[in-house]
């Protein structure tokens, strides 16, 4: 028979390498870890999830895409494309998903084909909003420009992410 610190390591394993209990918020029932947008054009990160603790940073890019990492109340931990995070109110993220471009000149094609019509380039560090996903590309829309581009070359959304 085991003993209690031996079943106690091997449900520390289970919990380390499985998503068992982890894969939705607690408070939302919405996948864990997801992307979302900051609503807002100023958005303060917080140490923890509450008004009293420290302000560590402040967002300033409108429909920045973060990952929301945890749930706690009325907070979401989320994270931005360099790892950055920490606490930010909810009533300052959006549901509309969006993307940072990973990848200079990137080209926008007509159809998620590279042989289609070039349609438009973006810069890196665009953002663009999000329309379908399949297994490789996606359909971007930034400043009135619309095209499809490669998903490893955007950040804001999951690589097995699949959207209609």
């Amino acid at each position: 028979m085991l003993g209690r610190a031996a079943i106690t390591f091997v449900f520390a394993i289970l919990m380390a390498t499985t998503s068992y209990g982890q894969d939705r918020g607690a408070v939302t029932n919405l996948p864990l870890p997801r992307f979302v947008s900051l609503k807002a054009a100023e958005g303060n990160v917080r140490r923890g999830p509450s008004l009293t603790h420290r302000i560590d940073w402040v967002f300033t890019r409108r429909d920045m895409p973060l990952e929301v990492t945890a749930e706690y109340g009325h907070w979401r931990r989320v994270r931005d494309r360099d790892g950055q995070g920490g606490w930010v109110h909810y009533s300052l993220l959006s549901g509309v998903r969006t993307v940072i471009v990973e990848r200079d000149m990137l080209t926008l094609f007509a159809k998620p084909d590279p042989k289609t019509r070039e349609n438009a380039h973006l810069e890196m560090g665009v953002i663009a909003r999000l329309g379908e996903c399949g297994p490789a590309w996606c359909r971007l829309t930034a400043d009135g420009r619309r095209g499809w581009a490669r998903k490893e070359t955007l950040w804001g959304v999951f690589p097995e992410e699949i959207r209609e």
